[in-house]
């Protein structure tokens, strides 16, 4: 599997407590990525049909809300999975560098001189 965009990994974990409909999980993926991720409405259905495509999310439910469709979407099993097998890429790649900073630290560490 490719290395998952950023916004793709937002908003699938923005629905990783259940079905949102658009603006909310516009608002979610805001949220969770610390506003780096900021989605424009097109944006987001544009991703929602792609990821409805590859079988990762899907439409469950459909209303008419003020003259206008209110679609909420929610995560599928496979959908689900990706997302893990992409967080556990993220948090493999992050152990190289973090294990490598700290071995660094350590060894630069125990080469200064000891007071006598």
């Amino acid at each position: 599997m490719p290395e998952m965009r950023e916004p793709t990994y937002f908003v699938l974990a923005s629905l990783l407590d259940g079905p949102l409909h658009g603006y909310a999980i516009i608002q979610r993926t805001s949220e969770l990525s610390g506003n780096r991720i900021r989605l424009a409405t097109g944006t987001l259905y544009t991703a929602l049909d792609r990821l409805a495509a590859e079988g990762y999310v899907q439409l469950v439910s459909e209303e008419i809300v003020n003259g206008r469709a209110r679609r909420s979407y929610g995560l599928t099993e496979s959908g689900a999975a990706a997302l893990r097998a992409e967080a556990t890429r993220m948090a493999q790649t992050a152990r190289l560098v973090t294990s490598r900073d700290a071995r660094r630290k350590a060894a630069s560490a125990s080469r200064k001189p000891q007071p006598a």
